[in-house]
C-alpha cells in the first residue's frame, strides 16, 4: 500500500487529499478516487 497525496481542482478551488491504494493502481485510477474524495466531502456543502 502507498500512501498518495493529491491536489485536486473543484470549482475553481484546489483541494490536497490523501489516497491510500495498493501499488499496482495506476496514475487515473489515483487520482478518480481522489476526486469522488472530495467531490463526497465539498459537492453538498454551501458557503455562508
Amino acid at each position: 500500500m502507498y500512501k498518495y497525496f493529491i491536489n485536486v481542482t473543484f470549482k475553481g478551488k484546489i483541494y490536497q487529499t490523501n489516497v491510500i491504494a495498493n501499488k499496482n493502481k495506476s496514475e487515473k485510477e489515483v487520482y478518480q478516487i481522489a476526486k469522488k474524495q472530495v467531490l463526497k466531502q465539498w459537492a453538498g456543502q454551501t458557503t455562508t
